[in-house]
């Protein structure tokens, strides 16, 4: 049996801990498999699985071996892929997650474009304030805003966005401009509950504000408005008020008193492996959130 196919044995073995639900899914004998395990190990010169009659486990060779084989069958499984041409053109759907407003404002027209580029393309959006599991829930792309765990998916970082406090300038002119984060008690609050359920506003500086807010809002989108229309003040992510800040609706405050920028990445999970689907809405959208003023 060739090297390759022993080597396809062995990760699936160590995939699904069973000889015989190995057999079942590359469609072999149960003999095959233990006899393919067997060649291998002695072509290696290490045991690979202790085995017993109700369990089957990696060794400690066995479990940097497999790390090797997985990465030269992905790397055998690519070049094939690329031979036929399944690698080179984008098909079938693309699934993406954003945070809501983001997604909205500043990754659908990614999506639009990318779609006008790839006939061949469709796309699903999931835009939601939560943290979306992107492997349980089939997504193929996510664009998170703030630090990331170490979750092992690429990460590419395509900017970074403030925490502001804002307000019009109508309100600022009847009702004063806040010189510390203090001042903040003496001001109409309207506050956006899906971003800042804590009533306590955390500031550079080591600044920390229990807020009264009057308003509550379960929206950044209605918290922006009242806050547009003269109503009061309230504290977003700044890209959710860029062309209420350049259209001079909106002014920001505080600004010594901010914390650091929170950091945006876009993630996939397959690295460079990822099919082109994939690869080429990445390559776009990482182009256009850089370019973009609001995010850097």
């Amino acid at each position: 049996m060739d090297r390759w196919h022993a080597m396809r044995i062995f990760a699936k073995v160590a995939e699904t801990m069973s000889f015989a639900e190995t057999a079942r899914q590359m469609h072999m004998s149960a003999p095959a498999v233990t006899r393919a395990i067997a060649a291998l190990e002695e072509t290696i010169g290490a045991r690979l699985f202790v085995r017993t009659t109700r369990s089957v486990k990696l060794t400690e060779a066995g479990g940097r071996y497999v790390e090797d084989c997985r990465r030269i069958l992905a790397d055998i499984a690519e070049a094939e892929a690329a031979a036929a041409g399944s690698y080179a053109t984008p098909s079938g759907t693309l699934s993406l997650t954003a945070p809501l407003l983001f997604g909205h404002m500043y990754v659908l027209p990614v999506v639009t474009e990318y779609l006008d580029s790839y006939a061949t393309m469709a796309a699903q959006t999931l835009f939601v304030d939560r943290s979306v599991n992107i492997v349980e829930e089939g997504i193929d792309v996510a664009i998170r805003i703030g630090n990331l765990a170490d979750s092992g998916f690429t990460a590419v970082k395509v900017g970074a966005v403030r925490r502001v406090v804002c307000g019009s300038p109508a309100y600022f002119e009847t009702h004063g401009v806040p010189e510390t984060p203090a001042d903040l008690r003496n001001h109409r609050i309207a506050a956006p509950t899906s971003a800042w359920a804590s009533p306590e506003w955390r500031f550079g500086r080591d600044q920390r504000v229990t807020i009264g807010a009057v308003l509550q809002c379960n929206t950044n989108e209605a918290a922006i408005s009242a806050v547009s229309a003269g109503w009061g003040l309230t504290r977003v992510l700044h890209y959710q008020i860029g062309p209420a800040l350049l259209d001079g609706r909106l002014q920001i405050v505080l600004g010594d008193y901010e914390e650091p920028p929170l950091p945006i990445h876009v993630i996939y999970a397959e690295g460079r492996q990822a099919p082109a689907k994939v690869r080429a809405f990445v390559d776009l959208a990482v182009a256009r959130l850089r370019a973009n003023r609001f995010l850097n």
